[in-house]
């Protein structure tokens, strides 16, 4: 150890000597290199002075290493040797161990691939065992379908078989109920001839038996009167089954009630023919008498005369006529003018044969009269949508129905024709859904009233269809005039005429019904979301107006008590908070002297209009108050 110790000494000298500073390389002996190295040790500065020399002429070359040096040679290259051959040893337990983890590796991927190809194989398998389990499902099923199809088709067999018997056995029933109908109906109407035969009859019976000596007697006069309108009822009732229909039962009904009541009159009329006779008889032994009696009957019935005479001019003072003002009826006049104009203006719209333009005309019918179909009390901001989208059309922008885009600019009259449709629809309306449901006359009111509103134009419009359908809402009551036939003056007063039949009574009521409650309904309405600064384009003025008319015109018979009733519970609220005092002095001329006039004109059967008419005004008189319409609308409705 001391002398390998001694060793690293010398070898550590060395290297921090000057000759240490040599680059040693052990490849100079195998490449025959020779390096000359002059040593001067005794010279002071040999370490400065030791440098190689190679000679420029080729030469033996000799190794000047010490014995020092060559034994340091020695061990590096033992070193060297040691270190390769264990290099070379770690290199070959490396290549063995790399080997062996390349072949376990194989061998582990190669297992991998067996048991891959195995799942495959499984997977196969189990798809295949799927598919053949599912077909056989799918034939078990369709099987059962079959089955079960056969079974639905049996038992629908089995149906249509029993409906074709049921069908068979109701045409049974029907065809021998119309026998039966068809036999009862010719009994009904040779009775309904011998009724009128046998009134007529009668009839002629009182002309002779009216007059007599001491001049015309007024209770004769009167019997002759209601006969005459007996002879009409009958007739009416003939009139009616002149067409092909039988008379019904409650058409034989009237008949025998009016047959009844000549058969009284004439026998009250004999009655009284026989005590004149007797009464003559007796007065016939003091002729001067008579003759003053005579003549006092006779001034009594001159003043009977002149004080029903001057009944009939007082009460032409107060009003009461049968038609309307002329200034309304040229208000009438000139809106059905307008409308009449605007229709012929858009007529090339409607005869186009262009298969376009009649596209576009659907098109522009649709953006009229669908979003007035679809008004409803669900949510004020529906309204909403609805209101912009007509305001949209009518103001010439683009609207989209249908899926399609459509607008009035698109045609020189389509403006026209919307205005127009939409108008119509708007009162079309309230004849059919305000009748149907009273409620719906205030949604339906409140978007007309904001379209009039911005579209003046349609307000007129609304009117003018309006009073064409129901002239009531005027009010006028249209004369019948020359060569104008009854069916066409049915037409005028606003019943509905089809195939030569005219409406139910109750179904022409129930019409005008709904057009005069969404026309009270419109006059106390504007639009929430429009300018509050201008005028109410049709406001409760205008109800006043249309009331204080009707007190003014004779009352008919069934019409002006179900218009009033309707007319008062949708607008009389508004009117009572507008006109106080002045509404309740109009409630009661209604209540003291119109209601006893409407009674007077009506018949037995049409009592139900005139009793609802009474009962409101005695409750609201009685009470003070008219309450708030079903149906109206809060200021809630537009906050949803």
């Amino acid at each position: 150890m001391p002398a390998e110790s001694l060793r690293w000494d010398t070898l550590e000298a060395l290297k921090n000597s000057p000759k240490g500073r040599l680059k040693y390389n052990p490849d100079w002996l195998e490449k025959g290199e020779v390096m000359n190295v002059n040593m001067l040790d005794s010279a002071p500065d040999a370490s400065n002075n030791l440098s190689p020399v190679t000679n420029p002429i080729p030469s033996p070359t000799i190794s000047l290493l010490s014995p020092r040096a060559t034994q340091m040679e020695g061990f590096i290259r033992i070193f060297e040797e040691k270190h390769r051959a264990k290099a070379k040893m770690e290199l070959s337990l490396r290549q063995e161990l790399q080997e062996k983890l390349v072949a376990s590796v194989a061998s582990r991927e190669s297992e991998q691939l067996k048991r891959f190809e195995e799942l495959m194989e499984l997977k196969q398998r189990q798809e295949y065992q799927s598919m053949t389990d599912m077909m056989d499902r799918e034939t078990q099923e369709s099987i059962g379908r079959q089955e079960k199809l056969k079974e639905e088709h049996k038992n629908r067999i089995k149906i249509l078989n029993l409906r074709l018997r049921e069908a068979e056995q109701q045409r049974l029933r029907e065809a021998e109920f119309e026998r039966q109908r068809q036999v009862e109906g010719r009994e009904r109407l040779r009775a309904l001839n011998a009724v009128q035969e046998e009134i007529l009859q009668l009839n002629q019976l009182l002309e002779p038996a009216a007059p007599t000596q001491s001049g015309p007697s007024p209770d004769l006069t009167s019997y002759s009167t209601r006969a005459n309108q007996l002879c009409s009822q009958v007739s009416e009732v003939v009139r009616m089954t002149a067409e092909g229909e039988f008379p019904s039962v409650e058409d034989m009904t009237v008949a025998e009630r009016a047959l009844h009541e000549m058969r009284s009159l004439i026998r009250v009329m004999q009655e009284a023919a026989a005590q004149a006779q007797e009464k003559r008889k007796k007065e016939q032994e003091e002729e001067e008498e008579r003759r003053k009696m005579a003549m006092l009957q006779a001034q009594q019935e001159e003043q009977k005369k002149s004080a029903a005479l001057s009944a009939k001019e007082k009460a032409r003072k107060k009003g009461l006529q049968t038609k309307a003002e002329q200034s309304t009826l040229k208000w009438y006049q000139e809106l059905q003018d307008s409308a009449n104009q605007c229709a012929q203006s858009f007529e090339g719209l409607n005869n186009t044969k262009d298969i376009q333009t009649k596209k576009l005309r659907m098109e522009l019918q649709k953006a009229a009269t669908i979003p007035v179909s679809q008004i409803s009390s669900i949510s004020g901001s529906k309204l909403r949508e609805i209101f912009d989208k007509i305001d949209k059309l009518l103001s010439g922008r683009s609207v989209v129905s249908g899926g399609k885009s459509v607008s009035t600019s698109q045609h020189p009259n389509g403006l026209d024709f919307v205005s127009y449709k939409l108008a119509e629809k708007f009162v079309k309306q309230g004849e059919e859904e305000v009748a149907s449901h009273h409620e719906a006359a205030f949604p339906i009111a409140v978007v007309a009233s904001g379209v009039w509103e911005l579209h003046p134009k349609v307000g007129d419009f609304i009117l003018a269809h309006l009073h064409k359908k129901c002239p009531y809402a005027v009010p006028h009551y249209p004369p019948m005039k020359d060569g104008t036939s009854v069916e066409e003056y049915q037409k005028i007063l606003g019943y509905r005429v089809e195939d030569g039949g005219v409406e139910a009574q109750d179904s022409f009521l129930k019409r005008m019904s709904g057009m005069i409650r969404l026309y009270a309904a419109m006059i106390q309405l504007r639009w929430p979301y429009g300018s509050k600064q201008g005028p109410d384009p049709h406001g409760l003025n205008n109800g006043w107006r249309w009331l204080a008319q009707m007190l003014n015109m004779e009352p008919l018979a069934d019409v002006t008590a179900t218009l009033l009733f309707d007319f008062l519970e949708v607008c009389g609220n508004a009117l009572m908070k507008q006109y106080q005092v002045q509404f309740w002095k109009l409630i009661l001329l209604i209540q003291e002297e119109y209601l006893p006039r409407i009674e007077a004109v009506t018949s037995q059967g049409q009592a139900g209009s005139v009793t609802r008419l009474k009962q409101f005004l005695e409750s609201s008189l009685r009470s003070r108050q008219i309450p708030p319409p079903k149906g109206q609308l809060s200021s809630h409705f537009w906050r949803s």
